[in-house]
């Protein structure tokens, strides 16, 4: 079975283990999502990532992170732009997640950038996700 949505597949992982406190999830590694995890552990929202290389495509372990109260650093998570209906927005109207204390994550001519990245180099883009 093919899947139809591959980034909305990577943070549904990331929210379930987050849900049932786990440490680490494992995510069918691709370029994209290895991009994406770079960026949530820039962003300080996961510990680490690794990527296992086996016979098929890989896999990426995502080390989840939590509070000294056993709390997910990750509060929210939201798919914005989706396989149905694409969301581009241009440098002017980059989006503020949570009036900046979010994240918003977005695939530009120049890589797959957060908003602060995008309003720096003045740049658009598609509107991957939120995490808060």
């Amino acid at each position: 079975m093919s899947m139809s949505d591959p980034i909305a597949d990577f943070l549904t992982r990331i929210r379930n283990g987050c849900q049932v406190a786990k440490e680490e999830v494992g995510v069918p590694a691709s370029n994209l999502k290895a991009r994406l995890a770079e960026i949530l552990r820039e962003e300080g929202y996961i510990k680490d990532f690794t990527k296992v290389p086996d016979r098929k495509q890989g896999m990426l372990h995502v080390q989840l992170r939590y509070d000294e109260d056993g709390q997910s650093i990750i509060r929210g998570l939201k798919r914005e732009s989706k396989p149905s209906r694409r969301l581009y927005v241009s440098s002017e109207e980059l989006p503020r997640v949570r009036n900046g204390l979010g994240t918003a994550v977005i695939s530009t001519s120049r890589g797959v950038l957060t908003d602060k990245q995008a309003r720096r180099e003045k740049v658009g883009g598609e509107y991957l996700f939120s995490i808060w």
